[in-house]
């Protein structure tokens, strides 16, 4: 039996080569997302084991309790430099100031300004051979005055500066300007992933980031054999314990690399879904390619009976060749897989978030994950073709024609089809008055579609018939050869099914996640725009910067400004619910924001009185009138501890008001920088906007990176941006499903037109010429797609359209919206599948 397996997948290696290639795609994301992902851990690694080399513990400050949010004090200075250098075990003690600051381009543009993590800014700190080690010159030299600055080489290519340029940058407060004297290179991952990085001398890095004296970091190097976990805590007995602490250069380190590994695993999910994507549109292939083979084999497989095979050995026999054909596509796919791997860092990477580049790391268990996958699930799939040869009776092998289906398994099948597809789409239909997207309603969503899906899956077969014969009508206009295309796939409903299956399931998942995207695209847009009536918005990064208070007067005294209104933006914390509060002067926020209350208004917010919106009304069960005990401000170290809030109004979700409205004066006191705001904003004459009034924005608060100035159609283009991760995934899942659908077609055009050679012979011996063959075998194809692709769009359309209801609880402004263009692309790459498919076998 093991040697008829072997002779049956040489026999028709031609035949099994489309199932390898869709499993192959499969099992190359698998493996390609597991190898990319420890490249790039490794990457990471090695590059932090530069980070740290030579350094055995650190020294950090600590704020103790009750220390003002922002201030920045600490206990590291000189004498403790000198009283750690003269530990037994420590060979030298280098101090650090590190900060962060953003830079703005030559042009005056934000320079990667959205890399939280990754804007440094570093003092230069000399050893006794005049240089840092940390950051070698490569051009110019060090900063040696608080107007002089050296930025990494990569930093200054990216923002265009030159040696002799005048730099702007911003720490927390107003812009600075600085003459670039210098270039350094360094290995820090936070920068070559896409960061930037701005050297000061000593006294001008202590201003911005420490204290006068003071350091933000002290590195110990140690003698060789010193173990340092004793040395630590031997430094740690040296240290006041509420104001610094002492911790080896291995724990900071893995303490990184639990961030880094987060990062990749997030960069590599992307390419899993697409694995699990192509992976279950393939078993389908599959399971069709064995199906057919064993039906062509039936009378082989009716003799091996009859010479005394078991059933047990039927099914062996089907599942080695099933393995063979899994271990082909893992060896190839794992060979894929490494390209996949080469290309997703370019793929992945933005300009603000590179990846690192380093040498492929092939270890064990992306191996073992292809061998798993391609032979597991072409196995699995082969499972059910092979319990169908098991049950093949001896007397088969003197039949001479196919025996049709039984009745009874039909009406069977149909009543288990109706009930699946009944069920999933009442799970959908339950979620029409979801107020929101809880993972309880999500998670019903997933199910109740995953249901809809294997509910068509299983009446595909009998709803075949039915669709072609409708579908067949405009190709019987097309005469002889449209009816005989439309016969041929009337002939075997299942099998028109199972090669229409993947390209259903491509298309209903497309089209569903395509609706949902476009309209929740429209109700953000919305969105953004409904909750302003300010002309632009002057904004911070985050909370932990702020609008300089001189910005503000200038940004009121400009021309052609009405209202400038300011906002403190901080956290309020209710038990163990963190929410967003925004401060405001309830005098103007009417005029600046749109407003909706349910009940009360804006001009009661005042000290110790808050407003709420629907959702945070909802999730503490208040309302207008009531009391809550919250605590503004960052946590502990900051803010307040617990007082009482008079709830004066409820407004409908409003994203530029965000979940609470307090006074300005209550945030700013509890936020993480004292007295600060966050956003302004403004309000022109006449509701106008135009570049010089942007233009005299931007000039009055000083052309600092650390703000956006956007105005309303900015707003609403940056909001629809947050989408770009799924419009990427819903093309890239099309072409997946387009090409495994293309595969499956192909493989099921060429087995069947090598069943019916007898048949084409004699219909070219009646007088069809070879174009009539072909076109027959076109229409055959293109009405396989146009099934596989109706089926798809209306699972999809339906999922969409029930599923809109946990949008519109989470976004009120979401309405389900046809992309109508999207739509027709995916119809017409559908049927080009159908056509592109049957060029060969026709």
């Amino acid at each position: 039996m093991l040697r008829t397996a072997l002779r049956n997948v040489l026999a028709h290696k031609a035949r099994l080569a489309m199932t390898v290639l869709a499993v192959c795609l499969g099992v190359a994301f698998v493996s390609g997302s597991l190898v990319f992902a420890d490249s790039t851990t490794a990457a990471y690694r090695a590059s932090l084991s530069k980070n740290h080399a030579g350094i055995a513990v650190t020294v950090d400050p600590k704020h103790p309790p009750g220390t003002p949010a922002g201030e920045r004090t600490t206990a590291l200075d000189d004498a403790l430099v000198a009283r750690l250098a003269a530990v037994p075990g420590v060979t030298a003690a280098r101090p650090t100031v590190d900060g962060s600051v953003t830079l703005a381009a030559k042009d005056g543009s934000p320079l990667r300004a959205d890399n939280t993590m990754g804007k440094l800014a570093a003092a230069y700190m000399p050893g006794p051979d005049g240089e840092d080690g940390r950051y070698p010159l490569t051009a110019g030299r060090a900063p040696r005055t608080d107007g002089e600055v050296a930025l990494d080489r990569s930093t200054a290519a990216a923002g265009a500066y030159a040696l002799g340029d005048t730099v702007i940058l911003a720490s927390d407060g107003p812009v600075l300007r600085m003459r670039l004297v210098g270039t350094v290179s360094t290995d820090d991952t936070r920068v070559t992933s896409g960061g930037t990085l701005a050297v000061f001398d000593k006294a001008t890095a202590q201003r911005l980031f420490a204290s006068p004296g003071g350091y933000t970091g002290i590195d110990l190097s140690a003698a060789p054999g010193t173990d340092p976990f004793d040395l630590a805590r031997r430094i740690g007995t040296l240290l006041p314990a509420d104001r610094a602490e002492a911790t080896t250069a291995t724990a900071k380190a893995d303490q990184q690399q639990v961030l880094i590994d987060a990062k990749t695993r997030s960069h590599a999910r992307l390419p899993l879904v697409f694995a699990t994507v192509s992976l279950f549109i393939g078993s389908f292939l599959v399971i069709n390619t064995f199906t057919m083979l064993i039906t062509r084999r039936s009378r082989e497989i009716a003799l091996l009976r009859a010479v005394g095979a078991t059933r047990r050995q039927v099914v062996g026999s089907v599942l080695a060749e099933a393995a063979l054909v899994g271990l082909a596509a893992s060896v190839l796919g794992f060979a894929l897989g490494l390209v996949v791997a080469t290309v997703l860092p370019g793929l992945l990477g933005t300009a603000d978030d590179l990846l690192p580049q380093g040498p492929l790391v092939i270890g064990p268990t992306p191996v073992l994950a292809s061998l798993t996958v391609g032979v597991g699930v072409t196995v699995l799939a082969a499972w059910l073709p092979s319990r169908r040869a098991a049950g093949i009776a001896p007397v088969e092998a003197m039949r001479t024609a196919e025996q049709p289906p039984s009745p009874a398994l039909s009406r069977i099948r149909g009543a288990a089809g109706t009930a699946v597809l009944l069920t999933g789409a009442g799970l959908l239909v339950s979620l029409s008055d979801a107020k929101d997207a809880s993972d309880a309603n999500l998670r019903t969503a997933m199910l109740g579609c995953g249901i809809l899906v294997t509910g068509l899956i299983l009446l595909a077969p009998l709803l075949a018939g039915p669709v072609v014969r409708v579908l067949g009508r405009c190709a019987s206009r097309l005469g002889v050869a449209g009816d005989l295309a439309k016969d041929n796939a009337l002939r075997d409903p299942r099998r028109t099914a199972a090669t229409a299956v993947a390209l259903m399931i491509s298309t209903a998942l497309v089209s569903g996640l395509a609706v949902i995207d476009h309209s929740s695209s429209r109700a953000l847009d919305s969105q953004a725009a409904e909750g302003l009536s300010a002309d632009y918005v002057i904004s911070t990064r985050n909370t932990t910067t702020a609008v300089e208070p001189a910005a503000l007067q200038r940004l009121a005294a400009v021309p052609g400004v009405a209202t400038a209104s300011a906002v403190a933006d901080s956290t309020l914390s209710t038990g163990a619910l963190v929410r967003q509060v925004s401060g405001v002067d309830p005098k103007t926020v009417g005029e600046v924001m749109k407003l909706r209350f349910a009940s009360g208004s804006a001009t009661g917010i005042g000290p110790g009185r808050i407003a709420v919106s629907d959702s945070f009304a909802r999730e503490n069960r208040i309302t207008t009138g009531d009391r809550l005990n919250a605590s503004i401000g960052p946590g502990p170290g900051g803010g307040d501890r617990g007082r009482p809030y008079t709830v004066v109004g409820v407004y409908r979700d409003n994203p530029t008001a965000q979940d609470v409205l307090a006074w300005r004066g209550d945030v700013q006191q509890n936020s993480h920088l004292r007295d600060s705001v966050q956003r302004v904003l403004v309000r022109t004459e006449g509701a106008a906007a135009s570049a010089d009034i942007e233009k005299q924005l931007r000039g009055a608060v000083g052309h600092s990176p650390l703000l956006k100035v956007q105005s309303r159609a900015q707003l609403v283009r940056e909001q629809a941006g947050v989408a770009g991760e799924l419009i990427t995934m819903v093309f890239g899942l099309l072409a997946l499903g387009v090409v495994i659908s293309a595969l499956g077609m192909v493989n099921t055009l060429a087995m069947s037109v090598a069943e019916r050679t007898r048949e084409i012979g004699v219909l070219r011996a009646i007088g069809m010429d070879r174009a009539g063959i072909r076109r027959m075998i076109r229409l055959e194809s293109l009405a396989v797609a146009a099934y596989g692709t109706l089926l798809g769009l209306a699972g999809g359309l339906f999922g969409a359209w029930k599923v809109s209801g946990l949008a519109n609880g989470a976004i009120p402004q979401y309405t389900f919206t046809l992309p109508w263009g999207t739509l027709a692309l995916v119809v017409t790459l559908s049927l080009a599948v159908g056509a592109a498919a049957a060029a060969l076998p026709a």
